[in-house]
């Protein structure tokens, strides 16, 4: 997509030619009829960023809901931007005026707005920007924000309340793990941001525990039970624990901390119950705390599964409930799916070396019933527990 492009899309012309191709099918199967049809009365190019536009607009509901079909994205825009209930959750922690940094398509930016706080987004790539700006006219907010061209590492954040970055984590080869190869690098953006009265660096949930700088509050974000991201947290906006897990689900937030009158999880057998925490309970090393909130130990002290006698609800942690524990082999797993009449058949690991594809394909379930099979290991001796979900 080139910006001359989107930028007619934005004229009178271009949003008539979008509402065609908002009320066209975009199906695999209508595409080509739709592009015709709309050819016959616009330009090729125009129809082409009508089209884009409306297919990654579809993309975009799992992220941003209905607000998705009144957005504009770029394709590494809306891969890199945030969900819209993490946004939404982080702007409630701001006070403005904000600087950001990286701002891409302008989620961030946009609902920092909506929640009355200004700021000014900055981003490397002119569509990028103009992606941005058009998000914030289309829900009216161009009064409060605004984004503009510019180098992430060249801004002076005097003025500002705090610096928001979220630097590029992808390249065209994938993911990038590597703080130090971040677009910007995190240690440069650190070192702006520290010019700041409070500040706030979005970074992969992944970050190495060894690459987050002294001072800084670490926040590890799920939504519905998926880790989204992690956040550093610095200055005034810094006010909560060193480390913390926030699970966003159903409009709700729970956060888990560190409790220091704990020590390590304390371990034992197999209880009745088996809970798979949520895996920013995991990322933020706050397993005992969930298992002291669910009565229960660990079977394995290297291993994230707490098991329970007590059935505990708990937006913490999944509970299954455990039918059978036995030594892992093929041979006796198989027999014991079928003896149990399993055939809807869930795999699970942690801590087991396995490719559960292929072990799917060995165990071949062929019962009527649903079961979750659960592999791990307590010491040297791997294990499988044939689970109900509760």
């Amino acid at each position: 997509m080139e910006i001359d492009g989107f930028q007619e899309l934005l004229t009178p012309a271009g949003q008539d030619v979008l509402l065609s191709a908002m009320e066209s099918d975009i199906s695999e199967k209508g595409l080509l009829a739709s592009a015709t049809r709309l050819r016959a009365r616009h330009s090729a190019s125009l129809v082409s960023a009508a089209l884009t536009q409306v297919r990654l607009r579809h993309r975009a509901v799992a992220k941003f809901g209905p607000d998705a079909l009144r957005m504009y994205f770029t394709p590494h825009g809306l891969e890199q931007s945030t969900r819209a209930s993490v946004a939404e959750y982080r702007a409630g922690r701001f006070f403005g005026p904000v600087l950001e940094l990286c701002c891409g398509i302008g989620a961030d930016l946009l609902h920092r707005a909506r929640a009355g706080i200004a700021g000014v987004g900055v981003d490397l790539d002119p569509l990028t920007v103009a992606v941005a700006q058009a998000n914030l006219a289309a829900f009216q907010m161009g009064n409060l924000a605004s984004a503009r061209v510019g180098d992430a590492l060249e801004q002076d954040p005097a003025g500002f309340e705090a610096v928001f970055a979220d630097p590029g984590r992808r390249t065209a080869r994938g993911r990038v793990f590597d703080p130090r190869s971040y677009e910007p690098p995190l240690d440069s953006l650190l070192a702006l941001a520290a010019r700041a009265p409070a500040a706030c660096v979005k970074v992969a949930p992944g970050i190495p525990y060894e690459a987050i700088p002294d001072g800084a509050s670490t926040e590890w974000i799920s939504d519905h039970g998926e880790v989204k991201e992690a956040a550093l947290w610095f200055g005034a906006l810094a006010t909560g624990p060193v480390r913390s897990a926030t699970l966003l689900r159903d409009g709700h937030v729970h956060t888990l901390t560190p409790d220091a009158s704990l020590g390590d999880a304390p371990v034992g057998p197999w209880a009745r119950y088996l809970y798979e925490p949520d895996g920013a309970v995991i990322r933020a090393h706050l397993v005992a705390e969930a298992a002291a909130l669910l009565d229960g130990h660990l079977a394995d002290p290297r291993i994230a599964y707490v098991t329970s006698d007590r059935l505990v609800e708990t937006p913490y942690a999944t509970a299954y409930e455990v039918r059978t524990v036995l030594p892992f082999s093929v041979k006796r797993l198989k027999a014991l799916l079928r003896e149990n009449d399993i055939g809807t058949l869930t795999l699970k690991k942690r801590g087991f070396a396995a490719d559960l594809d292929r072990l799917h394909k060995d165990l071949k379930p062929t019962g009527t019933l649903t079961g979750t099979v659960v592999l791990t290991r307590v010491g040297d001796s791997p294990v499988a527990l044939l689970c109900g979900k509760v």
